[in-house]
């Protein structure tokens, strides 16, 4: 729409939100009978014919130069979308562009994470072997500017998407990095940059796997079986899905698949009026019938739910954390015009043992839906199954844990120092005079130096809460330390290795080994049992 005038923009977006009424109106005619057909087609006239002219009284009377975009595409639209569920949403060009780019697993750019830090945009992390990893591109490295331009007063956002562009063009980066006298130049080739939804697989202990699965997207089932091959003849395994906010009902399947026997069901799912579909392990397991815990808490939704409900109703691993966020609504995404997209619910999912995971939305506002859980165990009793080992599980709100862990909350104090980010800031500023070697641990000589640096940069403490906080300080100094000395996954891997629900997890294996041994002996009486007739 470069170079269009005001005017034309306005008719094309109201012409443009008259024709998704329209195609709206003709998915529901679809799908309802005459006898239930709530309003008329006249009626759909009138409705459509009553927004032109409220936005053409808007458009010619407000106090301001009405944003077209804004109004549209950030209000009719999604507006119109909210009033049928939390999850029918529609997404304009921008958004549109960066689901693809979540869904396909890829993009073009540098391959690193930035974020805020002190008032200014930082290096996080750099992926390893990535363009910006292989240029020298450190955590900490302030970001000064992109190809000329001043970063000051960007959002993170801003500085990524100039970071991004055509693989194999050329962005320069100015770097201010601690501990050199003068800006850092960096010519960097932009390339394909993967973004993996396993982030991170590796023996935790002695033919104990960790795995945290981040997504579903085009390549995690591929993720999956790669990391599986890569861990070789596992004794158990801790399946992370914590803060997993699904994807691809397709790839939520294909991962289920891996721990699951061939023909078991996965999912099902069926709307209004579309016919049931059913989703059965393809391949299965093939035997690899190993302990399986799977950590889950209220960040885990859809494909993440779908994964742990197959799992639990098949008794084949132990479920544990907090219940599930309650995604168990089906989009359908339908690409529109102008590179825009909307996604539309038209099913609800169900378990194996027919639990709905949707949560309960009538009656509550948006921010309610997403961040006010309280009544979490109340909402999910309502809706009884059993599993095929007999054991009582429960729906409608989300998938219920077998066994529930208590969420991590942080005090005043360790709020405050990442508040100050001073973990951050302590790790580059200790390994510049440090080297970090991977026997390295955070000892009492190296809290001493943590406690000059806060005295130096002013952040309060007393000496309650550095020893309150001496496991949980330990801990995130040597993870950022790991991060700066080694990249990222190495970082990752110490949280997780001290991560107080991931060495629950670990406790929990005999449990779960027993839980499948249960299921399956309980499946073979059930199997063998006579038929009365």
């Amino acid at each position: 729409m470069a170079g269009s005038s005001p005017n034309s923009r306005s008719l094309f977006l109201v012409l443009f939100v008259l024709c998704l009424f329209g195609f709206l109106g003709m998915l529901f005619a679809q799908r309802i009978s005459p006898a239930t057909t709530p309003s008329s087609d006249s009626d759909v006239r009138d409705s459509l014919k009553q927004f032109t002219e409220v936005f053409e009284r808007v458009e010619e009377n407000y106090a301001d130069p009405v944003n077209v975009d804004k109004a549209i595409y950030n209000g009719a639209i999604p507006s119109m979308l909210h009033q049928l569920d939390p999850h029918s949403n529609f997404f304009d060009p921008k958004s549109y562009s960066a689901l693809r780019e979540e869904q396909r697993g890829k993009y073009y750019g540098v391959g690193m994470t930035v974020g805020p830090r002190n008032n200014k945009v930082i290096v996080i992390a750099p992926f390893a072997g990535t363009p910006a990893y292989r240029a020298g591109i450190r955590p900490g490295d302030i970001i000064a500017a992109i190809d000329g331009k001043a970063t000051d007063n960007m959002s993170t956002s801003d500085v990524a998407d100039l970071l991004k562009g055509p693989k194999g063009t050329t962005v320069r980066i100015t770097m201010l990095r601690e501990g050199s006298d003068h800006p850092l130049e960096f010519s960097v080739i932009r390339d394909e940059i993967p973004r993996y939804s396993v982030d991170l697989h590796f023996m935790i202990k002695p033919g104990i796997g960790y795995m945290h699965v981040s997504g579903f997207q085009e390549t995690t089932e591929h993720e999956v079986a790669e990391a599986l091959d890569k861990m070789g003849d596992l004794k158990g395994l801790v399946l992370d899905l914590r803060q997993n906010p699904g994807g691809l009902l397709s790839e939520g399947v294909g991962v289920a698949d891996k721990f699951l026997k061939k023909g078991q069901l996965i999912v099902s799912h069926h709307g209004r009026s579309s016919p049931e579909k059913r989703y059965v392990a393809p391949h299965g397991n093939g035997g690899r019938d190993y302990p399986l815990v799977v950590l889950v808490n209220r960040g885990t939704a859809s494909a993440a739910e779908i994964v742990a409900g197959a799992i639990q109703d098949h008794d084949r691993g132990l479920i544990a954390g907090e219940i599930t966020f309650g995604k168990g609504l089906v989009q359908t995404v339908y690409p529109l015009a102008e590179n825009t997209g909307l996604a539309l619910t038209t099913a609800r999912y169900y378990t194996p043992s027919g639990r709905l995971i949707q949560r309960d939305y009538t009656n509550l506002s948006l921010y309610d839906y997403y961040y006010n859980r309280e009544g979490d165990d109340k909402n999910a009793s309502h809706d009884v199954k059993l599993t095929d080992g007999g054991r009582t599980v429960y729906g409608g709100g989300g998938i219920t844990p077998d066994v529930k862990l208590a969420p991590f909350k942080s005090n005043k104090f360790q709020d405050s120092l990442l508040q100050h980010y001073a973990i951050f800031n302590f790790a580059k500023h200790y390994t510049i005079s440090h080297k970090i070697t991977q026997g390295f641990e955070v000892d009492d000589a190296v809290l001493q130096d943590f406690r000059k640096f806060l005295d130096s940069e002013k952040v309060p403490y007393t000496e309650q809460e550095l020893i309150e906080s001496n496991e949980w300080l330990r801990s995130n100094i040597k993870s950022e330390l790991f991060v700066d000395a080694f990249g990222q996954e190495e970082g990752l891997k110490v949280r997780a290795e001290t991560d107080p629900d991931v060495i629950k997890a670990l406790e929990l294996m005999p449990q779960a080994r027993a839980l499948a041994d249960n299921a399956r002996k309980v499946v073979a009486e059930r199997n063998s049992a006579p038929v009365t007739r």
